[in-house]
């Protein structure tokens, strides 16, 4: 097993936010009694210091009190609280509410946008959206049809919308957006429609584009220097991707960016990664398909590349590489790193110096994953950092029109876009995953703009030979790469985590529980069920001298777009139908934020 010697772990929590973040960004970040961002803190590690709710008394957490919606579908996200305000967002229509928290939850104002319906039909795997930003007393709305929207934190009114995207050609949004100095780092969907996938920086004080970055296509597009921008020390050479292309396919190539970005104020670098190659029918685009399935470093204000790492080269299975990238500090062989710790769709887990782009781990973080041996850690070696294909579960030599069975994991990964925690007391990873294996049939399919450009058939079923179910909860160790402990779940665990200073981990699952467990052993101390299944992220803060917990629930995404769209052959939802049939017996669709506290 590959490890990265003697390390000592640190929080990046502690580092420095210098000046380049966004001043009111990191001074909401570091009044803890807020949640003033999507991922707890720019370094995405959703750890909270409240420690008033603890290993010790959580069991005796109540409902405080709840909130409808007034929208089904998925509810993914979480709240934010900036001061005694806290704003709730919600799938299609996306509608913002900005609530009191100082007088009942009583609501100060409301926006709900007027958007096209005709943008669902191009949304791939439900209506979800992950949450809204704060910067500069203004609230920050992607909407679904590509709208970013600004709008006054105090009374809600627009400063300024700009479209980032467009919906006839399959351009949608499902992200939240991240605040960096004075500019707001926007991604896009639609890797299922042959979109060529970019991120774009905005001016938070106007909306004007600043600059926009493709995944895939010309060095130019790209925004990488071929000589500077490197890949595991490399420079990336002239031409990097459309070389990895077949003619013009690299236009309709993906690469999407709907995924979560994290950022280091003292090396100026953004992280995230992108999506799947399009055709899902890797026989319809020879080559690595490069920058699709990639992390990358960028500086936020030029938009320019640093490095970049691509995990699944030819991607075969829709491993979408957009995970978030977790920020921590450690020290290796007595010197201390700046390290990048991203849980992939492929099955791996890697560990990453954040600075140079090195690879340090890559191990597999559910033992079912099987389409690959494991990547290549030999730099000597001219695959090094490549995964190597077991031939069986290789969709594109088994051939089109062929049905690879037994692929694990399944095209919705090992882990989703539900993001881990981590804790500075434990140094450990607190990891949501799905259980999941796969049949999966490519075949030939054309492009035809704002159409379906999938090309494959699938059906999902829980991993054979282990506890039955379709998820984990785990405790990860990025030094070692190994798990330390998991907890089975009947369904995949589709919610964020959250760890805090309390001793205790919180996460939802899609029955609806809301459980704490011990950070140290796992062990359950407390769980709760609410209306829905939970697909949102759980977040803290403190009001009133009280710490709560908070949560949204509404059954939905990906694992759960059969309930919320109402679909009923196996094959659909690209393929999650038929895998997760079974949840409905266990819960419906709902939208309701529900927050716990410790009695009085």
């Amino acid at each position: 097993m590959k490890t990265i010697g003697s390390l000592s772990l640190t929080l990046l929590l502690g580092m420095t936010l210098s000046a380049s973040a966004n001043d009111s960004v990191t001074e909401a970040i570091d009044n803890s009694k807020q949640w003033a961002i999507q991922t707890g803190d720019y370094a995405n590690t959703r750890y909270s210091e409240l420690d008033q709710i603890n290993k010790d008394n959580v069991k005796d957490l109540r409902v405080a009190w709840t909130f409808s919606t007034g929208v089904l579908r998925g509810h993914e996200g979480s709240p934010l609280v900036i001061g005694d305000i806290m704003y709730v967002h919600t799938p299609f229509p996306n509608i913002v509410y900005a609530l009191d928290l100082a007088n009942d939850g009583r609501i100060l104002w409301r926006y709900e946008p007027k958007q096209n319906p005709d943008v669902i039909a191009v949304m791939c795997c439900d209506t979800v959206f992950r949450g809204l930003a704060y910067a500069d007393g203004k609230v920050f709305l992607h909407q679904a049809d590509t709208t970013l929207v600004a709008l006054d934190a105090k009374t809600g009114e627009v400063k300024w919308s700009v479209v980032n995207g467009d919906p006839t050609k399959g351009e949608t949004n499902t992200a939240t957006v991240l605040p960096v100095k004075d500019k707001l780092i926007v991604g896009i969907s639609g890797g299922e429609f042959g979109v060529q996938g970019h991120v774009t920086a905005y001016s938070i004080e106007t909306g004007e584009q600043l600059w926009r970055a493709y995944s895939v296509g010309p060095d130019d597009q790209l925004l990488v220097d071929p000589e500077a921008t490197t890949e595991l020390g490399k420079p990336i050479g002239k031409d990097s991707s459309i070389n990895t292309w077949e003619g013009d396919q690299w236009q309709i190539g993906g690469g999407t960016t709907w995924g979560w970005y994290a950022y280091d104020p003292d090396l100026n670098l953004f992280y995230y990664g992108t999506g799947n190659p399009s055709t899902w029918n890797p026989a319809q685009r020879p080559g690595d398909n490069k920058w699709s399935m990639t992390i990358f470093a960028r500086d936020p204000d030029t938009g320019m590349a640093k490095w970049v790492y691509q995990m699944t080269p030819h991607d075969e299975w829709d491993f979408d590489g957009v995970n978030e990238m977790i920020l921590t500090d450690q020290e290796v062989d007595g010197q201390q790193r700046k390290l990048l710790t991203h849980f992939d769709r492929n099955g791996i887990a890697y560990t990453l110096d954040r600075e140079s782009g090195e690879l340090l781990v890559a191990e597999k973080y559910d033992p079912a994953v099987n389409w690959t041996t494991g990547v290549d850690m030999d730099p000597a070696s001219e695959t090094y950092g490549r995964p190597t294909v077991v031939a069986e579960y290789s969709t594109e030599q088994n051939g089109e029109d062929t049905n690879t069975t037994g692929v694990c994991p399944a095209a919705l990964g090992t882990k989703d876009q539900q993001p881990a925690a981590f804790s500075p007391k434990t140094n450990l990873f607190y990891v949501p995953t799905n259980h999941v294996c796969m049949d999966y049939e490519p075949f030939r399919v054309s492009y035809a703009a704002g159409q379906p450009y999938v090309g494959a058939t699938l059906s999902m079923y829980p991993a054979p030979g282990s506890h039955g179910g379709m998820g984990n909860f785990i405790a990860w160790d990025n030094i070692k790469g190994e798990i330390k402990w998991s907890l089975p779940e009947q369904f995949s665990v589709w919610s964020g985590a959250l760890a805090t200073a309390g001793d205790i981990v919180f996460y939802g699952t899609l029955e609806g529980y809301l459980k704490a467990i011990d950070a140290e052993t796992g062990d359950e101390l407390y769980r709760f069920k609410t209306p829905s299944g939970i697909i949102g992220n759980v977040m803290t803060y403190e009001q009133g001298g009280k710490q709560y917990i908070g949560v949204l629930s509404g059954v939905g995404g990906w694992a759960g777009i059969g309930l919320a769209a109402g679909l009923t052959n196996p094959t659909e939802g690209l393929g999650a139908v038929g895998g997760y049939a079974a949840l409905s017996e266990y819960t419906a669709l709902g939208g309701q934020l529900t927050v716990f506290e410790l009695p009085d």
